[in-house]
């Protein structure tokens, strides 16, 4: 595979709903390049594909990410894997994330000329698979406080059980000659606070073992910090991007964020009960 090692990819990490959209949104208004196709939440489908697959075939997912290591551990199946996504890279596949004109000048987003990555939580749990690919990667990793984290799973969890809910009863009849698709929540795990508190610590844990080993190839960005000092923190995410972006930019970008997200939860009394019942486990974490 023909590369251009100027510019090793970004990967970003980080738990569900830890702001890793936001940041990523600004990353690529300073000019990152994270895919031509991406969900709402600016993830390149092509990697999202990829990363439920590794998951998927390991007997995991999202909200139940620790069986990839038994992919890890299996060298044959961890050798076949890298050689079969490496492979895919170089062919039209890839087009979903570079877009027809890129994929018909570079081929592979390695020989891209401009900074590149990607963004998605799953990359927490799948990432030493594209360190075999990419292992001069770079690699950000965005946490949150973990309380935030759990209601805000929570909430989703729940209006999507309730749009499921809704849209059951009108569509039942169409059942009877094809069965549903999918089932009524996304996932059963996060429809708890305890059960989605748990879920960050294993994925805040996770990231922080990549972070020690990558050593100068990783950054650490706190949400809370990022949403007080956006312009210090938004510069800093730049120069580590390599980033040709300017002050007025940067400044720009840093007015559209809203400072009051930060620990949301102080807002809410059920909240800061579950924040206090939890307090050690949250300042092993930095909180």
């Amino acid at each position: 595979m023909k590369t251009n090692s100027a510019y090793p990819p970004i990967i970003i990490i980080g738990m569900h709903r830890s702001g890793t959209s936001m940041i990523a949104r600004m990353l690529e208004e300073s000019g990152l390049f994270l895919g031509k196709k991406k969900d709402i939440h600016h993830e390149a489908f092509f990697f999202i594909h990829y990363n439920n697959w590794l998951l998927n075939q390991s007997g995991g997912a999202w909200d139940h990410p620790a069986p990839i290591n038994y992919l890890f551990e299996n060298k044959q199946a961890r050798t076949k894997v890298v050689d079969y996504i490496r492979y895919l890279m170089e062919t039209p596949h890839v087009a979903s994330f570079l877009g027809w004109g890129k994929y018909l000048r570079y081929r592979t987003p390695l020989n891209l000329e401009i900074p590149w990555g990607w963004k998605d939580p799953r990359n927490t749990y799948t990432l030493p698979l594209w360190l075999d690919i990419f292992p001069n990667a770079r690699v950000i990793h965005i946490y949150r406080h973990g309380i935030d984290v759990a209601s805000s799973l929570k909430v989703r969890q729940e209006t999507f059980l309730n749009s499921k809910k809704i849209l059951y009863s009108p569509y039942k009849v169409i059942y009877w000659l094809r069965p549903k698709r999918g089932g009524f929540t996304d996932s059963l795990r996060c429809a708890s606070y305890k059960d989605a508190f748990s879920l960050w610590e294993e994925y805040i844990e996770q990231a922080r073992v990549h972070v020690r080993d990558l050593k100068d190839q990783a950054i650490e960005i706190k949400y809370e910090d990022f949403l007080l000092e956006p312009n210090k923190k938004l510069r800093s995410l730049a120069n580590f991007c390599n980033l040709d972006i300017n002050d007025a930019t940067i400044a720009k970008l840093s007015d559209q964020v809203k400072k009051e997200r930060a620990y949301a939860y102080k807002r809410d009394a059920t909240l800061q009960d579950l924040t206090n019942h939890v307090a050690e486990r949250l300042k092993a974490q930095g909180y």
